[in-house]
């Protein structure tokens, strides 16, 4: 059987290896010169023209961002229960509430009606999620924002170089929240990375990081242990150097892939929207298990099924008796087939080939 196509692969190479190197033999390996000058630089590279903050994940970014900007026990906050977990459960350890609405069928991001209908006077903010690499759409999210007062939070981990109408994802809301994870579009080992709306913002993410402190043994708020290290910096400005490349070759193999795969939903790219596919998600609509199963034993390609239990029905946030239609159809039939930059010319056939060939046969 021809090699197993991964559903994600992380692209670290030497380039990579000589800058963790460089870091060890500097003797500097926690939060200095590497983590200041990958937050500038991200700010830079990605056009988002405000103030980044370096975090040891994604999910500690948006924890600090969520406090940073004042959400507190009482509050809610509005979230896709389509989603991965971290998005409530940042919410959630704020002590705030997270209340889940319903996404749109075009782009599984947060629909701005459902948002609207679930507005309460204990309503403080939005949080959209730009999933799988494709931009929520926040011209009607931040209506309604301003409409009721309310701030926007972005959830942009999978979102690295996505944008609408011309402005980046992390460039609308009062934070957004980049993850760096091995298998997101670029990568610094682990870590996050912050982009904030204002030098309040910031001053506290910088604090809530590092125990509260700006000054040493001065503790002006309780805080965490949530630095990035050098070493870890130090793999992401070497990743920044490659993130467009990847991107383009992304894009590449999912035009590829939806010029030419048949009986199944591909992905739509909404007007205005620059989609970076962190993943490449159809929508299979008779027995989408049955079909990954198949695609992985007869043909040897993976797949990954983000997200099949929506989070208003996982344990902690237990609101089986929520009416979200769309989720509940997304979490059924979506499949994310490989697209990432390692994929070969004969990969991208064997993905369309099988995929063809199950579809057809109602596998």
């Amino acid at each position: 059987m021809a090699d197993f196509i991964p559903p994600a692969k992380p692209l670290v190479g030497d380039d990579e290896i000589a800058a963790v190197t460089r870091v060890i033999r500097s003797g500097m390996l926690a939060q200095g010169p590497e983590v200041k000058a990958f937050e500038e630089e991200f700010s830079a590279h990605f056009g988002l023209g405000r103030a980044c903050v370096a975090v040891n994940s994604g999910t500690s970014g948006q924890h600090l961002g969520l406090l940073s900007c004042g959400v507190k026990a009482g509050d809610e906050v509005i979230v896709p229960s389509f989603t991965f977990a971290a998005t409530c459960n940042s919410v959630a350890l704020t002590g705030a509430e997270p209340v889940f609405a319903d996404i749109d069928a075009d782009d599984f991001c947060l629909s701005a009606a459902s948002v609207e209908a679930v507005i309460t006077d204990k309503t403080v903010g939005i949080m959209p999620v730009h999933l799988y690499g494709h931009p929520a759409k926040m011209d009607a999210l931040m209506a309604v924002a301003d409409k009721h007062g309310l701030q926007v939070f972005e959830d942009a981990a999978q979102a690295h170089g996505a944008s609408l109408n011309g402005t980046p994802v992390g460039a609308f809301g009062s934070f957004a929240m980049f993850s760096l994870y091995p298998t997101k579009n670029m990568t610094s080992g682990e870590g996050g990375m912050v982009s904030v709306a204002t030098p309040e913002i910031e001053r506290l993410m910088r604090l809530y990081r590092n125990q509260g402190m700006e000054k040493q043994y001065h503790n002006e708020v309780v805080g965490f242990n949530t630095r990035m290290t050098d070493i870890h910096a130090a793999i992401g400005r070497a990743q920044l150097l490659k993130v467009d490349g990847w991107t383009a070759k992304r894009q590449e193999n999912a035009a590829y892939l939806s010029a030419n795969l048949e009986g199944v939903g591909v992905p739509q790219v909404r007007e205005g929207a620059v989609h970076v596919y962190h993943q490449y998600t159809i929508r299979v609509h008779d027995d989408r298990d049955g079909l990954a199963a198949a695609l992985r034993s007869e043909y040897n390609v993976g797949s990954g099924m983000f997200y099949p239990v929506p989070n208003h029905l996982l344990k902690p946030f237990d609101h089986g008796h929520l009416d979200l239609p769309e989720t509940a159809l997304a979490a059924a039939e979506c499949l994310s087939l490989p697209v990432h930059p390692s994929l070969t010319e004969g990969d991208l056939e064997r993905i369309v080939t099988a995929v063809n060939a199950l579809a057809k046969a109602g596998a």
